[in-house]
């Protein structure tokens, strides 16, 4: 392994050597260019999987440009931006400490793509910075960090999308609009799921942190434990401390289509079923889940979650189905399709380019249209597609589920603030434990 000082020389010698190359255009030469003023400078924060579908929907953008690469580890710098050499044709600069690029008042726009205790925090100090976000879902690690989001987008006026990426798919924006216009009549249902067949994670030792890794940084506003031979750079999706648990990991997507396909927000009940049924290792979450949430007017949405098991029959890995009176709609990232009740396909929209549904990067078309969507809010002021306010309302549905799940009855939620009214236990995960001097404040 290169040391850091060495690997960044190198990256250094190749970000010159490319940039006078013809693929990338000197700094100076975009006043020459028309619509300069409407150029985006952005920085990627995590960069192991996720953030590569964000840079190839960034690249797409001839107008826009990745200043930055981040990450707390050396390894996954140096083979990011060997990829981003062969993807993009130019290599950004590195930094390791995400705040020295908040410092720079070239960088107009930050992706957050790291683990989930750092989404919110990260989100408002970027945004106090003056930077557009796009951060990925969840938007939050607990429910008071969706209030203070919401509050920080309003007080400092930039834009901030959530990863989220359906809701630019063309053909659910399709089936949203023909469901307000009555197509499948009076809608009550909307079913979520998503399944995958993950291993073991094992039981974790406490080893040396790699000299490649700032573990430290990494934690960031977490309470601080040792670091364990199980944790990074993925696992971490099932320890309390930094992650969320699959209905966050993957059914934010889900039931945030069945809301939206729904038009309803916060729930009034929440029930959660399931357990820990496959391994005996240090997953910390449930590893199947079914979570049902009642709204007014007698509507409902549930969540399927296996982590560990495929659904049977066979279907998709992921999806999301809405019921109405006179027939269904099946929603996937790249495809609609309209039954009536006795199930006989009557309408089939596929979408323009195809977007991968269960692997880690979910990059495609989708990433495209959704960080298209985040960059003309920035340059026109239009409408975002999932703007934080509305990201938040659906990123607090799936912390209910893990609420109710924990709580193990089901709560009586306040439709306009999301708190829970009947379970005090239930109400003392609303906000976590930071470390000294990492509470997000506005």
């Amino acid at each position: 392994m290169t040391t850091r000082r060495n690997f960044i020389k190198k990256t250094t010698a190749s970000t010159a050597a490319i940039t006078l190359g013809a693929s990338v255009l000197p700094k100076l030469s975009y006043a020459n260019i028309m619509g300069a003023n409407d150029h985006i400078n952005c920085a990627v924060i995590g960069i192991r999987s996720r953030a590569k579908a964000h840079i190839m929907a960034i690249h797409n953008d001839t107008n826009a440009k990745i200043l930055y690469n981040c990450d707390v580890d050396d390894v996954i710098l140096e083979e990011h931006n060997q990829w981003c050499q062969e993807k993009i044709g130019y290599i950004p600069k590195i930094e390791k400490d995400f705040r020295k690029i908040l410092e720079d008042k070239d960088v107009d726009a930050v992706f957050i793509a790291t683990p989930e205790h750092w989404h919110a925090p990260m989100a408002i100090l970027a945004m106090q910075a003056g930077k557009h976000v796009y951060v990925e879902k969840p938007c939050s690690h607990n429910a008071h960090e969706n209030d203070l989001l919401v509050a920080a987008q309003k007080k400092y006026g930039k834009k901030v999308q959530m990863g989220n990426q359906q809701r630019s798919a063309q053909t659910s924006i399709n089936a949203v609009n023909d469901i307000r216009n009555g197509i499948i009549g009076n809608v009550y249902k909307g079913e979520a799921y998503y399944s995958a067949n993950r291993g073991s994670i094992g039981k974790g030792k406490t080893i040396d942190v790699p000299k490649t890794l700032d573990w430290e940084l990494w934690q960031g506003p977490a309470p601080r434990e040792e670091y364990r031979d199980n944790v990074h750079p993925y696992n971490w999706h099932w320890f309390r401390n930094w992650g969320t648990g699959e209905v966050h990991n993957n059914g934010t997507h889900e039931i945030d289509i069945c809301r939206w396909a729904l038009g309803v927000d916060l729930p009034e009940s929440v029930t959660s079923f399931g357990g820990k049924y496959t391994y005996d290792d240090d997953w910390q979450f449930v590893d199947n889940q079914q979570v049902t949430y009642t709204f007014a007017e007698d509507k409902f949405i549930t969540w399927t979650g296996h982590s560990r098991g495929i659904l049977k029959p066979k279907r998709p890995g992921r999806g999301a189905t809405i019921y109405g009176s006179k027939g269904s709609i099946m929603l996937d990232r790249n495809f609609y399709q309209l039954y009536d009740l006795q199930g006989n396909l009557l309408k089939e929209e596929v979408e323009g380019t195809q977007s991968a549904t269960t692997n880690t990067r979910g990059g495609g078309g989708l990433d495209v249209n959704h960080v298209g969507n985040f960059f003309e809010a920035i340059r026109k002021d239009t409408t975002l597609h999932s703007d934080i306010k509305d990201a938040s309302i659906s990123t607090m549905l799936c912390h209910l589920g893990n609420m109710a799940q924990d709580a193990g009855e089901t709560l009586q939620v306040d439709s306009q603030t999301g708190k829970v009214l009947n379970n005090d236990k239930a109400m003392q995960s609303w906000k976590r434990e930071y470390a000294k001097g990492w509470e997000p404040k506005l």
